[in-house]
């Protein structure tokens, strides 16, 4: 039998259990050429929109394959997810991140997670033109930013169908375990990206046992409350924004070499309150700058005379977001009381910075969300999992290394971690050290040495 049609679907009712719900067995994948990827395999594999209910409605998710270019020395499959949350795995599996040895040794397997791309893809941001300002500085402010979003949420809900209350991390892992069945393997390793942590850790969680080798690179912290979510980010903004500074100290091209660059920044946002993009432009700006990190753009946009640059998140991130992070976090902020003592507590970490770009909006776009979270924060539980190699940068302003550290804490016997002593976010491709503890690590399992020096 070829990968390509690997088997027929059936449904059993377990043994005993006469009028239980029936067990997802497996289902195939007709593979044809990818349309804009020569090297790739795309195909869908139909899956239960409620993985609580497999009798129930089903969908279809995408999926994409790049063959492993050596298969006499083929190792398995390498399950892949470039994070967001809003990006395409199945677009990402034919990217050229990964090593020509990696490549060559496993088939890369890209899932779009439910909500993207090619899995029913959820497109709402026209809805949110005109939203009212996610830092409200008063009741009646906050209760704008509550009717807006509530009319948002109930507007693309209703455009996007059940995918939208469905599309949680928890049924994300269950799908890679559906494709993992349909592919025929026993087990697979697997590498996320940033957001893609989240799908990883659940997975290893639930699938521990079918998990050969897997790789947490910019690790989301999944035990995080409101609190923390916010506060840590808030505070690792600060952290970047004092690594900027030191570079502009030791560097001459710095366009604020020989100035106080704390002192140049606060002038800064006084000029950018008259300015059309205004302040919180400016810092959201010097966050996409910091999390590059490009740090000449940082320092013109200090300076005054930034080149224009686009801020870099996924096109389908906004619009996922509240069906995926608002569903895997509790971040449900009740009223002006509540935001005012999380605003404080994000300025007092981060005086700088004002806050994270990134925390504070994911936050703000979950106000109004109804109920709990379908797949609500725990700490890691791993425990039949192998060991798992997690990769951080240490001045990251988007997943802090501290949450890098926590989920060590949290599974010390089944988890390592690679710090690179450097900057931005995701760390696999920063440097030769980074790269190579890693492909060792999917390679031949072998858990690299505990830090990559910076390269500037």
């Amino acid at each position: 039998m070829t990968r390509a049609l690997v088997t027929a679907v059936i449904l059993v009712v377990s043994a005993g259990s006469a009028g239980a719900e029936p067990v997802e067995r497996t289902r195939s994948i007709a593979w044809a050429p990818c349309p804009d990827a020569a090297e790739g395999e795309c195909g869908t594999l139909s899956v239960p929109l409620d993985w609580d209910k497999p009798r129930g409605q089903r969908i279809d998710i995408a999926v994409a394959r790049h063959a492993a270019t050596d298969p006499a020395r083929r190792i398995g499959v390498l399950m892949v997810d470039p994070g967001g949350p809003g990006g395409s795995a199945a677009r990402f599996a034919l990217s050229r991140l990964f090593s020509d040895e990696v490549r060559a040794r496993f088939d890369i397997v890209g899932i779009d997670s439910r909500g993207t791309g090619g899995s029913l893809a959820i497109r709402c941001a026209d809805l949110m033109v005109g939203a009212p300002s996610s830092y409200p500085a008063d009741e009646t402010g906050f209760e704008a930013l509550l009717r807006f979003n509530r009319g948002v949420l109930a507007q693309c809900g209703e455009r996007s169908g059940p995918i939208f209350d469905h599309a949680d991390s928890a049924q994300v892992a269950r799908d890679m375990d559906a494709v993992r069945r349909a592919l025929g393997e026993r087990k697979i390793s697997f590498f996320g990206l940033s957001y893609g942590t989240m799908f990883g850790q659940l997975y290893a969680e639930e699938f521990g046992d079918r998990v050969r080798a897997m790789v947490l690179d910019s690790v989301v912290d999944h035990s995080a409350d409101v609190t923390r979510f916010v506060g840590d980010r808030a505070a690792a903004a600060d952290d970047s924004f004092v690594e900027f500074a030191r570079w502009c100290e030791r560097t001459d091209s710095c366009a604020l070499h020989g100035q106080d660059v704390r002192a140049a920044w606060e002038a800064a946002l006084v000029r950018a309150d008259g300015e059309q993009f205004g302040r919180q432009g400016l810092i959201d700006s010097m966050y996409s700058a910091l999390r590059g990190p490009d740090w000449a753009w940082a320092a013109e946009l200090v300076a005054g005379t930034p080149r224009a640059k686009a801020l870099d998140f996924e096109p389908n991130y906004e619009s996922v977001l509240p069906a995926s992070v608002c569903q895997d976090f509790s971040l449900r902020v009740k009223n002006f009381r509540e935001y005012s003592r999380l605003r404080a507590e994000e300025l007092r970490r981060s005086p700088i910075m004002r806050g994270s770009f990134i925390g504070h909006g994911e936050t703000a776009a979950c106000v109004g969300v109804a109920g709990p979270p379908a797949n609500p924060p725990h700490r890691l539980d791993i425990g039949d999992a192998p060991k798992i190699l997690v990769l951080s940068a240490r001045h990251d302003p988007t997943t802090p290394y501290a949450w890098a550290v926590n989920i060590q804490r949290q599974a010390p016997r089944n988890t390592a971690l690679l710090t690179y002593e450097g900057w931005g976010h995701i760390a696999y491709p920063r440097s030769a050290c980074t790269r190579g503890g890693v492909d060792s690590y999917l390679l031949d399992l072998a858990i690299p040495a505990g830090s990559c020096p910076a390269v500037e």
